[in-house]
């Protein structure tokens, strides 16, 4: 079984892109902390997601935000310009969720906008 669910804050901008056949894939990296370390430490964890799944990281994540994801570990290598042949193992994103709360400017939007503040004396009855 090949199952991985992690937690963590993106460390850039997703990076979303589309290949030739316009099916969307976006690239991130998640820090996610080591729980147990005596030491504050994290591991930085390079994540791909397609299709939905990459439109929806892209449209409402960025930089800071904790997310939580649950994939498959994959491992692909190839041949760079020069030659050489490099490595890479990453979380394939089936699934993304939002966590933690929203941030304070998500959050003085929504007061803003509804309910209105109203004094007493503005009520008409």
């Amino acid at each position: 079984m090949n199952k991985a669910i992690l937690m963590g804050r993106l460390t850039k901008e997703p990076e979303i892109r589309y290949t030739q056949n316009n099916t969307p894939v976006c690239n991130f990296t998640l820090a996610v902390d080591r729980q147990f370390s005596k030491d504050k430490q994290a591991d930085f964890i390079s994540c791909q997601a397609w299709q939905k799944t990459a439109e929806f990281i892209s449209k409402y994540f960025q930089k800071g935000s904790m997310i939580a994801v649950v994939g498959r570990i994959q491992t692909r290598t190839w041949e760079d310009n020069e030659g050489k042949k490099r490595y890479i193992t990453e979380v394939i994103v089936d699934e993304a969720y939002f966590t933690g709360s929203k941030s304070k400017t998500e959050t003085d939007k929504a007061t803003d906008t509804w309910p209105p503040d109203y004094e007493d004396d503005d009520l008409p009855f």
